[in-house]
């Protein structure tokens, strides 16, 4: 039962995310199907988060702040709440309150790109609470393994040049993770790490990030 669930949710979000898709391409003036080649062959995946109850919620973190690196995520989470997102004005950290029956849509770094900083991704956390167990479902769209992420080439010219170079985003998505799962010296690859011109030097980056820069 659990399993057809899951796949019947799924399905249901996959067709979501397409219709949100179709939305951000049209507020570029872009075509609605801009995007779905890139999706062919995606590497969505979905996942179950349980947090348990922390005592000391100050001293302990669900998830520390972080961007998402795909394209979307849908989160569909229990009336306990959690997280929050950081503002860019003062970089303080604003609780979103749950929302019956609703899902929250966070935009990932490749929108920021394809978009060429006309959409930008927010960084969040999860905070534990005291007293009570929370879950949540986020859902993250993403392209398929072999797609070049680049700005559009329709949302560049002379005025608004790219500001990113491209990066395969199989090779960013595995180094991202290998990474996750390693004590290192610099920060985790990050998409400023491709901003163009290139403006600071990222040698410490490079040896780990070898082929993804197309």
């Amino acid at each position: 039962m659990l399993l057809e669930a899951c796949e019947e949710y799924v399905k249901d979000l996959k067709k979501l995310s397409n219709k949100l898709l179709e939305l951000i391409s049209l507020s570029l003036n872009l075509p609605a199907n801009r995007f779905e080649p890139f999706f062919k062959d995606q590497t969505t995946f979905v996942r179950l988060n349980h947090y348990s109850p922390c005592p000391a919620p100050d001293l302990a973190l669900g998830v520390g702040r972080h961007k998402d690196a795909g394209a979307l995520t849908i989160l569909a989470q229990d009336d306990v709440g959690g997280l929050e997102v950081k503002r860019k004005t003062d970089g303080a950290w604003i609780f979103v309150k749950p929302t019956p029956n609703a899902f929250i849509i966070n935009v990932g770094d490749i929108i920021q790109v394809w978009s060429n900083d006309a959409y930008e991704s927010v960084d969040h956390r999860v905070r534990v609470n005291s007293t009570k167990e929370r879950f949540s479902i986020p859902f993250f769209v993403n392209p398929a393994h072999y797609t070049v992420v680049e700005p559009l080439a329709e949302l560049t010219n002379e005025q608004n040049q790219r500001k990113y170079k491209g990066y395969n985003w199989g090779k960013f998505f595995a180094t991202r993770k290998y990474s996750n799962f390693k004590k290192l010296e610099v920060e985790n690859i990050q998409i400023y790490h491709f901003k163009q011109p290139e403006e600071r030097k990222i040698d410490d980056v490079v040896s780990r990030v070898t082929n993804v820069v197309i």
